[in-house]
């Protein structure tokens, strides 16, 4: 099933918007596939403030240092961090279930995500919904014929080395998402930034930020069957560039405020960006040196008649896929408008379902070389087109956010 996104989001000076849109599921699997917007304070351009607070650095020896502010800040919530590692982080009552942005925490739990649990994560349950969930029929194209998604081949890393798996925990159990290496222009050649969608990283307005989140770039590498997957691989198949953990995410306001696991609402601004550091250390190499390519974000991507294709690339994890292997859809995009007063989505038939969630979307940029222009966020459980959100400027101001923060790093 795919997910599909909210699609009314707050805006600053107005009123929260709530179109009776029939009732969409988004794509993270999970129990249902759960978008999300993220919370920092509105700025001047309506993406989310920017960050303050810091995450767990490691040394050359692999240990991971939790600096004091954040610990002092898990203390303000009554969270004891040897606790949460030893599993506290299961509790998920309202008044533990970290909303805010400057509450964001991920502390490495080192050895969580083993080759058992990665593969065991993509299970969830769906939710029907409808597929047709226009709610400006002005500026909505008529729904695409469907694309069957194409496996990608082997080595994935190979054909799509900036493309990975996005893990992480949630009140229903462990949940999964795809995701994309980008360039960082705070640190040229060595990003260690990653692309997704904001339900991949924050609940939305009925929740909060998800934990345990870490990217697998080239997940299942070489393309093993589940049952393969069975007989414990050695761990360089199915995380041949190691396992990445967020240090920090960051999404939309809007997303934060208005997004929701189900009918579309906060879909136009479903994006998000993570700041990563491996797990077990990476002789000092970024993630994009580590996999050797990150892809540019195009924020004034070309409007939709002048772009003749897009391909979106993902892990689809709901039936009749089972999240092992990457996939991709080429189709020239078409507009999607979920409200009057919202960006404009766009479009693609594809054939991908829930897990394919926060994949990246790749076009022609102005200057005429892949960029990526766009995220999987919503599409219909029956699987036939997935719509993403036109960056614009509440996705630069997220992503200059956290480029900025890690700047001097």
């Amino acid at each position: 099933m795919r997910r599909i996104r909210p699609a009314a989001t707050a805006r600053r000076g107005g009123s929260a918007r709530r179109p009776s849109s029939p009732v969409l599921a988004t794509a993270a699997v999970a129990a249902v596939l759960a978008l999300t917007a993220t919370a920092c304070g509105p700025s001047d351009d309506g993406a989310s403030a920017e960050p303050s607070g810091s995450s767990a650095s490691q040394t050359s020896d692999n240990k991971i240092i939790v600096p004091d502010d954040l610990k002092d800040r898990l203390k303000e919530h009554g969270i004891d961090l040897d606790q949460w590692k030893n599993g506290d982080w299961k509790n998920w009552d309202k008044d533990t279930w970290l909303r805010e942005a400057k509450d964001f925490i991920n502390p490495i739990i080192a050895g969580l995500w083993d080759s058992d649990r990665m593969r065991d994560a993509d299970k969830s349950p769906e939710k029907p919904v409808a597929n047709d969930i226009s709610g400006d029929e002005g500026v909505t194209d008529p729904t695409p014929a469907p694309v069957r998604a194409v496996g990608v081949n082997t080595p994935f890393h190979d054909n799509a080395a900036e493309s990975g798996k996005l893990f992480f925990d949630g009140p229903e159990g462990s949940m999964v998402c795809s995701a994309t290496v980008v360039k960082d222009p705070a640190h040229p050649g060595k990003s260690n930034m990653v692309w997704t969608a904001g339900h991949c990283v924050h609940a939305g307005s009925k929740g909060g930020w998800y934990r345990n989140i870490a990217f697998v770039p080239s997940y299942n590498n070489s393309g093993l069957s589940a049952d393969q997957l069975r007989n414990n691989p050695p761990k360089d198949k199915v995380a041949p560039y190691g396992v990445w953990w967020g240090s920090w995410a960051q999404t939309s306001e809007q997303w934060i405020d208005q997004g929701s696991s189900v009918g579309g609402l906060g879909a136009p601004y479903d994006f998000a960006v993570l700041h990563v550091t491996p797990e077990k250390g990476s002789n000092g190499k970024s993630l994009e040196e580590t996999v050797g390519s990150a892809l540019p974000v195009e924020f004034n991507a070309p409007a939709v008649p002048e772009i003749a294709d897009m391909t979106a690339t993902g892990f689809p994890a709901a039936p009749p896929y089972d999240g092992q292997k990457l996939f991709q859809c080429a189709d020239k995009p078409g507009r999607l408008s979920l409200t009057k007063d919202d960006p404009t989505m766009y479009r693609i038939g594809c054939s991908m379902t829930g897990g394919s969630s926060g994949g990246g979307w790749v076009a022609a940029g102005q200057d005429g070389k892949p960029a990526l222009v766009s995220n999987t966020s919503i599409g219909p459980v029956a699987a036939g087109w997935l719509a993403g959100p036109r960056l614009g400027k509440e996705a630069k101001g997220v992503y200059d956010s956290v480029s900025k923060k890690y700047a001097g790093q």
